[in-house]
């Protein structure tokens, strides 16, 4: 017969059901019947072991100086100090309007004297001595302004506040020089020939980049080495030697532009041959007109030229080489300026002088 087991015994034969089983325990029910109220949060905090005193800084010219205290005011002078006392004791003092000399205060310290410098010993001892200046002193003084016994200004520096009237009345820097010089003008202040060639140089209305290209050509010509000159092909009558070129280079450039500027022009004029055929009239040219075909030779000539710089001053460069080309006779603008005389004096018979009434 089988025996029960004994109540809340599980037999290892037979199989355990839910009901036999103990409670799962819940964490979460545990704590609702806690009354819990949340503590509201609060940020934290840094707090230093030692308190931090706060810098205070003012910006300002009459800022409080902090470093004066109780101890920080230095010890009166000996002199003051001195005369202080007197005045309380009621007895005259020192002068304070008057620095106290040094040999006073080294008076009866040799170890003071013996550390002052040479000249102070030297001044000590022809006191203590009695005798004259010492060895090697000036006689005379060395002040920048000397003055006289009575002392009065020996005129070496004049503070005289009078102003001078002027000899003009209304003019105070005087009246111009009569007749005014060519570059007295603000706008025409240049040179006539440099003036022209800025012109000539300028593109679509760049006057800068023109005078920048001039002042380069001007700077190239002074740097140059002096020119050869050919025989062959002189220059203008009355030209300095080469080697007075590169220091004037406003000459530099006026020879060669005269050189092979042209005498005339070749004007052509339709029908008057007869039969519709143009005839070949020479016409004079004046300075100017001639300075212009030359200067427009010339930049043609160095615009053929082969570019040697890049940047900025390449064709500026160009042209200070053909300009020294025309001086040394190498440039090809020589043998167009012949060729229009050429034809100028095949062309002189053609001039029709009118008849005098």
């Amino acid at each position: 017969m089988q025996k029960n087991p004994a109540p809340g015994v599980i037999s290892s034969k037979s199989t355990p059901t839910p009901s036999d089983m103990p409670p799962r325990l819940n964490v979460l029910s545990l704590t609702r019947g806690i009354p819990f109220r949340p503590k509201p949060q609060t940020p934290w905090r840094f707090q230093p072991s030692t308190p931090v005193v706060p810098v205070q800084y003012r910006a300002f010219a009459d800022a409080r100086d902090g470093s004066k205290g109780a101890d920080s005011t230095p010890l009166p002078h000996v002199t003051e100090e001195a005369a202080k006392i007197a005045k309380i004791e009621g007895k005259s003092g020192p002068d304070l309007e008057q620095g106290t000399p040094v040999a006073e205060i080294v008076k009866g310290d040799k170890a003071a004297q013996e550390n002052l410098p040479k000249v102070m010993q030297d001044k000590l001892r022809a006191k203590t001595s009695g005798t004259s200046a010492p060895k090697g002193s000036r006689s005379f003084s060395t002040a920048t302004t000397p003055t006289t016994q009575d002392g009065g200004d020996l005129g070496l520096l004049s503070f005289d506040a009078t102003a001078t009237q002027p000899a003009v009345p209304g003019v105070k820097f005087g009246l111009p020089v009569l007749p005014i010089p060519k570059d007295g003008h603000l706008k025409h202040r240049y040179d006539p020939v440099v003036d022209q060639v800025t012109k000539l140089l300028m593109r679509h209305g760049e006057l800068s980049v023109a005078q920048r290209n001039m002042s380069l050509i001007l700077n190239h010509l002074r740097t140059a080495p002096v020119p050869t000159i050919n025989p062959s092909r002189p220059l203008v009558p009355g030209a300095p030697p080469p080697s007075h070129l590169p220091l004037n280079p406003i000459l530099y450039l006026t020879l060669a532009i005269d050189s092979v500027a042209p005498l005339l022009r070749i004007r052509s004029q339709k029908g008057a041959a007869g039969g519709g055929v143009a005839l070949q009239i020479p016409v004079p040219l004046g300075q100017r007109q001639r300075r212009r075909t030359a200067i427009q030779w010339i930049l043609t000539s160095a615009s053929r030229r082969k570019t040697t710089a890049s940047g900025k001053g390449g064709f500026a460069q160009r042209v200070a080489q053909e300009l020294i080309s025309v001086v040394e006779g190498k440039s090809s603008v020589w043998e167009r300026r012949n060729a229009v005389h050429k034809l100028g004096v095949a062309a002189r018979a053609n001039i029709v002088v009118p008849r005098k009434r």
